[in-house]
């Protein structure tokens, strides 16, 4: 456990690469295997479920502080950080318990189906036998809030340098629905025959957004154009007679999408295609706010499958008739996409990415100009001759999205923001005027101020609060901030009847009065 406080305390101090790569290098030297693997799992997201209530937690780190529990939360408040707050509030102790990563994960793990009165005795046995920065660590453990800024990439890379191995097979070896509980170090990293996991996918490959004039790629005919749609991205991959649909984020979503098991009954078999899920109604692309209500199913109901039917909208294809072809140039490909969907029978779950047709660049700009019509986001442009590569990488793909839409709405409640932000309100929602002359929330939004701005606005906050809510204040509804958002659809979810999506502010508005703020009537033209 010392030596994953080193590395975290390490991780958390920088923001350079190769900083971070040396700590890591350093740590799996001197670790143990199963240290190591819960480490990449702790890093990567797979956390041991939380088997303690964060009540509970705070209730007894009031208890051992002999504070009372509101002056706990007020201070949890400030600082932002519950593991923090636990770790400098209660009772110093010198002491620090010799046990190791695994050990305290799985007693943290056993605690799950035990009584109340058996926790908090685990709990602050534990704490008195830890220090300060141990105390932290085990409650980040307890808590599961670890963010040091660690990637895949850079744990691949890491790995990679210390197992000396390619970086692209520790990168594909990590992927996957593996747990320190079901593989093994050995097996995860080290054995020959890792690629023979049934349902493994490969790390998705990712695009920068574009970086000045486009016309800056060089020739057009060298790139291929298609409409970036606004789904989920996914792979489906088909192995063995089995199907399993992965979305980026590493999760096994078969259950959300149910409709995609139709496949197994397709002759093809050995392949992976690399695509966007979208929901697809009526012949027509459905919303995001659709998606989202097939996302996170355990179980979708025959109504929702068919008012909410989901296809996926392919555009590469990473493994075929068992083989990876990764490295085959984009042009080949897709050539052998288009043979696939135009030698016989397609699924109804699947359709091809058209390419778009263009002589030009300004072809190409009218068409994303043309692209909302489509109901897309913008164009991908990739280049033919660029491999599938591994994460995000400049060169080959790129996004090249339309510019968002743009409102102006007052702020009426402020939040703390958590870290380094926890003094200053950085989280705000916003209103637009209705047609009776009253402010209507509508968006919420935390980004897009610099830190100055951030600590104007608290000013204002501090000065201009009506009423608290804990951490929330409403405030005077006096200031004007331009939001900027990707898409807009109906909701009967919220007061306004509208959803964003991807809500952030855009600038302040100084120069705007409350009065000038745009109105619902605004919003609603937009849909």
């Amino acid at each position: 456990m010392k030596d994953f406080t080193t590395l975290f305390l390490a991780l958390d101090s920088t923001t350079k690469t190769t900083a971070k790569v040396n700590a890591l290098v350093s740590y799996f030297t001197k670790a143990r295997e199963s240290d190591i693997l819960w480490t990449i799992a702790l890093f990567s997201h797979k956390r041991p479920k939380r088997t303690v209530n964060t009540r509970l937690l705070r209730e007894w780190a009031a208890e051992l502080s002999g504070i009372p529990l509101w002056l706990f939360e007020e201070t949890y408040h400030i600082a932002g950080d519950l593991a923090e707050t636990i770790a400098l509030i209660i009772p110093v102790n010198s002491e620090d318990s010799r046990k190791s990563l695994t050990q305290w994960i799985q007693e943290i793990k056993s605690l799950a189906k035990t009584e109340e009165e058996v926790k908090k005795d685990y709990i602050l046995s534990a704490w008195n036998s830890l220090s300060g920065e141990g105390r932290f660590l085990f409650n980040k453990l307890i808590t599961g809030g670890f963010r040091v800024g660690v990637s895949k990439k850079l744990m691949a890379k890491a790995l990679a340098k210390h197992l000396g191995k390619e970086e692209s097979e520790i990168a594909h070896r990590l992927m996957g629905d593996w747990t320190p509980d079901t593989v093994s170090f050995q097996e995860l990293l080290l054995s020959e025959d890792f690629d023979q996991t049934l349902s493994k996918p490969y790390p998705f490959y990712l695009a920068y957004a574009i970086e000045g004039e486009v016309e800056s790629l060089g020739d057009v005919k060298e790139w291929m154009a298609e409409y970036k749609w606004d789904g989920i991205r996914g792979q489906l991959i088909k192995r063995s007679g089995e199907v399993f649909v992965w979305s980026r984020g590493e999760e096994l979503i078969n259950a959300a999408f149910p409709e995609f098991q139709e496949l197994l009954t397709w002759q093809l078999d050995g392949l992976v295609l690399d695509g966007e899920i979208v929901v697809w109604k009526e012949g027509a692309l459905g919303s995001f706010q659709d998606l989202q209500k097939r996302l996170g199913r355990k179980k979708v109901s025959k109504k929702t499958l068919k008012e909410l039917p989901a296809t996926m909208i392919v555009y590469d294809i990473l493994e075929y008739e068992g083989k990876d072809i990764r490295s085959l140039p984009q042009s080949e490909r897709r050539q052998i996409l288009d043979s696939i969907f135009n030698s016989g029978e397609i699924p109804s779950q699947l359709s091809l990415s058209e390419v778009l047709e263009a002589r030009s660049w300004e072809d190409l700009k009218a068409l994303r100009q043309g692209a909302r019509a489509k109901d897309a986001e913008g164009l991908m442009l990739k280049h033919s001759n660029t491999p599938y590569q591994d994460g995000r990488k400049k060169g080959g793909w790129w996004k090249w999205k339309l510019d968002p839409y743009t409102i102006d709405a007052v702020m009426l409640y402020a939040q703390r923001g958590h870290g380094r932000r926890t003094n200053l309100y950085t989280d705000y929602t916003f209103a637009v005027w209705n047609a009776e002359g009253m402010l209507v929330p509508f968006a919420k939004a935390y980004s897009g101020l610099t830190d100055v701005e951030f600590k104007a606005v608290t000013k204002f906050v501090n000065a201009n609060t009506l009423e608290k809510f804990g951490p929330v204040r409403s405030v005077k509804p006096e200031l004007v901030f331009e939001l900027a958002f990707e898409g807009i659809t109906k909701s009967s979810r919220h007061k306004s009847g509208i959803a964003l999506r991807f809500p952030r502010i855009h600038r302040w508005r100084k120069d705007k009065k409350a009065s000038e703020a745009n109105s619902l009537e605004d919003l609603e033209s937009l849909l």
